[in-house]
């Protein structure tokens, strides 16, 4: 059995927009800059975070085998379906029948989905094994304690 990811059952993106107000201008993340320059105007975080409405969903991820690639448990993860999964696009997989989350490695016609931590095993199908790319993740949406 693999170490990995698991989900609970994908939740469909809504269509309707989400406005939020967004500071112009950007927050330091190293030494503090002077705050004059910053101004506001709205957003929609839907426009900001999805492509395809109706091929988009979010999964909540549980586990630390994506923590290099900044993936940590709780994560939601934006997952669209309708992109073509390319070499090292981060991925939601069904392992046979399983959700996971791991980095999509394909070369000379073979597959490979690894994790983004060296604690955790690469999933390379083995002889009879599913192994299916359910969709791309596109973002990741963290809460802080708070």
């Amino acid at each position: 059995m693999y170490s990995h990811e698991q989900f609970t059952h994908p939740l469909p993106v809504s269509a309707t927009p989400l406005d939020v107000l967004l500071v112009r201008g950007r927050v330091q993340a190293g030494f503090p800059s002077p705050a004059e320059d910053l101004g506001a105007q709205r957003i929609d975080l839907a426009q900001l975070l999805i492509k395809h409405s109706q091929a988009t969903y979010f999964v909540r991820a549980s586990g630390h085998s994506m923590v290099d690639a900044g993936i940590f448990d709780g994560d939601i993860l934006v997952v669209d379906r309708a992109i073509k999964p390319r070499n090292t696009h981060i991925v939601v997989a069904v392992v046979d029948g399983e959700f996971t989350v791991k980095v999509l490695y394909q070369r000379a016609g073979r597959m490979k989905l690894k994790a983004a931590s060296p604690t955790y095993p690469d999933i390379t199908p083995k002889e009879g094994q599913t192994i299916e790319v359910w969709g791309v993740v596109t973002s990741a949406i963290k809460r802080f304690n708070v």
